[in-house]
């Protein structure tokens, strides 16, 4: 792991590969870091510069005071100028989603591809479990709040793993990932960080209109890689981004919310292939 201050903020990231080759941009989802990617930034650095970063808060990184989704992007965004880089193939995956496709609205030119694994930017994606946290946006008072953030708890770290997954997958996911995700939450200053963010995620709700713009303007080239028994965002989540992106490529896999965890050689082999026709095609 490196580490870049930005800021005034030390974040942690994972490098790989040539840096004079196209930059791809990993951002994990809640609970866990840039350990996701442990598996396939590896494979990826044949072909790419790979960018892990561990999100403010979130593995091995500081957590910031008043944190946000933009204020993340913002702090990625001086990552990337850190590093040296200007335009990026960008993954996006549940809490990544809305940092991601910050930086993707505010400069569409820097986008190369976009390759989208359980990220959801359509209100398609938020089913009956999200009732609660809906019910916080609307009206956050105490009570709702713990409604909405009941989740934050041992249990509730390990169910983003295992919950609503099929016993045989299950059995593949290693237990150390949701005891270290559940070991930095325990830190001081980062349940307060997840509470907000739960509440912060309301604005990237709000966005969706100025997300699905940009997407029909610029139509990036897109892959899909989508774990089907994620219990997060419904499966209809997948028909929009097919409609919102005609010529993308997708593949639903028999995997779980963190797919990765289960399908790490498939999707590397995956997102190469990928990589490299959207490299011939630029």
């Amino acid at each position: 792991m490196d580490k870049v201050e930005v800021d005034g903020t030390e974040l942690a990231v994972r490098l790989a590969g040539d840096r004079s080759k196209p930059a791809l941009l990993l951002l994990h989802g809640f609970p866990s870091s840039s350990a996701t990617f442990r598996d396939v930034i590896g494979p990826l650095a044949h072909d790419c510069f790979g960018i892990a970063p561990d999100l403010p808060g979130y593995g091995a990184s500081e957590p910031i005071e008043r944190p946000t989704f933009s204020r993340f992007a913002d702090l990625i965004d001086g990552l990337l100028e850190e590093l040296g880089v200007d335009s990026f193939h960008l993954y996006l995956h549940d809490y990544g989603a809305p940092v991601g496709l910050h930086l993707a609205t505010r400069s569409p030119a820097r986008i190369r591809s976009l390759i989208i694994q359980n990220a959801n930017a359509h209100q398609s994606g938020m089913g009956p479990s999200w009732a609660a946290t809906r019910t916080y946006w609307k009206n956050p008072t105490s009570e709702h709040e713990a409604e909405a953030t009941s989740h934050l708890n041992f249990d509730g770290v390990r169910d983003q793993y295992l919950g609503g997954i099929p016993e045989d997958i299950a059995r593949r996911i290693d237990a150390a990932r949701w005891e270290e995700d559940w070991r930095i939450m325990s830190l001081p200053g980062r349940l307060a960080l997840q509470r907000a963010l739960v509440l912060d995620y309301r604005s990237h709700v709000a966005r969706f209109p100025e997300i699905a713009a940009y997407l029909e303007r610029h139509q990036p080239p897109a892959l899909m890689l989508w774990g089907r028994h994620d219990i997060f965002f419904d499966l209809d989540e997948t028909l929009c981004w097919m409609r919102a992106l005609p010529r993308m490529e997708a593949h639903i896999l028999d995997g779980p919310h963190f797919l990765l965890e289960t399908h790490a050689a498939e999707c590397a082999a995956l997102m190469r292939a990928f990589l490299r026709r959207a490299g011939m095609n630029q």
